[in-house]
């Protein structure tokens, strides 16, 4: 395959993308019929500039591969490129039970999803109900206040990345990604997530893929089984020999445990048996909402609205004394905030949007970097410190997991004040006028209120003082990391998989999904498949 770069449209262009075919034909100076095939691997947005242009990379691929390569030099723009070739091996050993997968978020349903294509029938233990279930349950919670710790945005078939935007960006260039965005597509997702800069499935169409993926694993002989939690570790001479759920024993050797970033208690299990867990640098913030409109305006300027472009986002970042990072992240345009908490007396926000991306604001975490050094290097008060920042948000917000806000102009000025103006928040369970920076610890509001104060120096909708800010964001990533070795294997117990964002190996439905499948793999490489 051959891929032609950097060819650079104008947003008058009539069609775009039968342009860039033909420009990159010119480039390899083919005729119009001679390609077997062509079409756009990579399309993006170049607004750095001023007037937005359209930037695309176009694959081709030759009747004759053999020739190809020799047109890879045709111009500095152009490649030579072969799609990555996914040959899982196998090992002999045989598995005295089926494999276990504990968790059916990202991590979890790939690692699933790949085992079940390779015979190895896999169980899969979701603490959770299944997807429609727990959708009920999530718009029960948003109408009522009424709180089920294991049926909400954290926790359920599909995990915490189904109620998002179903953003698959990452910065992560394993070539994994590709297997992962193949299943994606074969399970209905769209096709445009194989060449947009910034794909998203988005949180109503997701829902579909994953429910699509969990049928694929059944069909090939994988079980799952939904509320069903983990709950302790069986082992003998440092390896694992069972597990205890609250559904009763389930005998195993080899299990990836891939629960999530909110998993607490699992992680209190983990600790009390004394596996080697350690704090994790995470983010604590706010949900900031700002007029979709304003976005583009910052970003498109004059050409805002026009209809090539996609909706506005960005990622902003702020170093800011003590070697802190404030930072945007999780960006939903035309989405909404979420009302994510997981255990009762806490409230926590986190932000999705539809595949349209057609709401009135645009919503973002704005957050400022913590680490072990904050919490004496210790994963248990690492933890506490994110559930105390919680409560105190449920205070703060008056119960019924009402949420705290405040305006950005009020926020700099510490006036403690909602003084609403054209951004209207989307928080479900609604909001309290709070002082937020009185909720955090005094040097981490001073160094948001430096990091939004620069941000409106880089992108001008950052000065809006109407902007909703809201609290509060926790669960930006896990506290913890359980450590595993070359092997994939938790360094303090064999047969156990630390896998995905809960044990600290990923952030986002993307990484989690490519950790998921390496630690299938590694599995796999070990275990023969089950001949059942």
């Amino acid at each position: 395959m051959i891929l032609v770069r950097n060819i650079r449209l104008p947003l008058s262009c009539p069609d775009p993308e039968q342009e860039a075919v033909r420009q990159a034909y010119r480039t390899l100076r083919l005729r119009g019929n001679a390609p077997a095939q062509a079409g756009v691997a990579k399309l993006s947005v170049d607004a750095r500039h001023g007037t937005p242009v359209l930037v695309y990379t176009i694959a081709i691929t030759l009747h004759d591969e053999g020739e190809e390569s020799a047109l890879a030099g045709a111009s500095p723009c152009v490649c030579y490129t072969q799609p990555p070739k996914f040959d899982f091996t196998t090992g002999k050993t045989p598995l005295t039970h089926r494999p276990v997968v504990v968790g059916l978020g990202p991590a979890g349903l790939f690692a699933a999803l790949l085992l079940a294509r390779r015979g190895y029938r896999p169980l899969v233990l979701e603490r959770g109900p299944a997807l429609d279930e727990r959708i009920r349950a999530v718009e029960h919670f948003e109408k009522t206040g009424t709180l089920d710790p294991n049926a909400n945005i954290q926790f359920g078939e599909g995990g915490a990345g189904t109620f998002s935007d179903g953003k698959l960006t990452t910065r992560v260039g394993d070539p994994l990604c590709a297997f992962v965005t193949g299943a994606f597509l074969d399970h209905g997702a769209p096709a445009d997530i194989a060449w947009r800069q910034k794909p998203h499935v988005g949180t109503d169409l997701l829902r579909g893929v994953i429910r699509s993926i969990r049928g694929e694993i059944e069909a090939l002989g994988g079980e799952v089984r939904f509320n069903t939690a983990l709950t302790g570790l069986h082992t003998r001479s440092g390896a694992l020999t069972g597990i205890e759920t609250t559904a009763g024993p389930v005998p195993c050797e080899q299990m990836i445990l891939a629960v999530g970033h909110s998993a607490r208690d699992t992680f209190a299990m983990l600790h009390g048996l004394a596996l080697p867990l350690e704090c994790k640098p995470f983010s604590v913030g706010f949900r900031a909402e700002h007029l979709q409109t304003e976005i583009d305006k910052s970003l498109y300027h004059g050409a805002a609205g026009h209809p090539a472009l996609p909706k506005g986002e960005c990622q902003l970042s702020q170093h800011v004394s003590g070697g802190r990072c404030v930072y945007t992240f999780c960006m939903c345009p035309g989405g909404t905030v979420c009302a994510a908490a997981s255990e009762a007396g806490g409230v926590v926000t986190n932000g999705m949007s539809l595949h349209a991306r057609d709401g009135r604001n645009a919503n973002a975490a704005v957050v400022v970097s913590v680490d072990g050094r904050d919490f004496d290097n210790d994963p248990v008060k690492a933890v506490a410190f994110q559930r105390q920042l919680e409560q105190a948000a449920y205070r703060a917000g008056g119960g019924g997991y009402l949420a705290p806000a405040e305006t950005v102009g009020s926020f700099l000025a510490g006036r403690g004040k909602l003084e609403l103006g054209a951004v209207q928040p989307t928080y479900p369970r609604g909001v309290t006028p709070c002082d937020l920076g009185s909720l955090l610890p005094g040097e981490l509001a001073a160094d948001l209120r430096d990091g939004i104060t620069a941000f409106g120096r880089k992108l001008r909708a950052y000065q809006a003082p109407d902007a909703v800010l809201t609290g509060l964001e926790t669960r930006t990533s896990s506290p913890v990391r359980l450590l595993r070795g070359d092997n994939f294997q938790c360094t303090g117990l064999t047969g156990l998989y630390p896998c995905g964002e809960g044990a600290g190996y990923a952030g986002g439905i993307m990484t989690a999904a490519v950790d998921g499948v390496r630690c299938a793999a590694a599995l796999m490489q070990q275990y023969a498949p089950d001949k059942a």
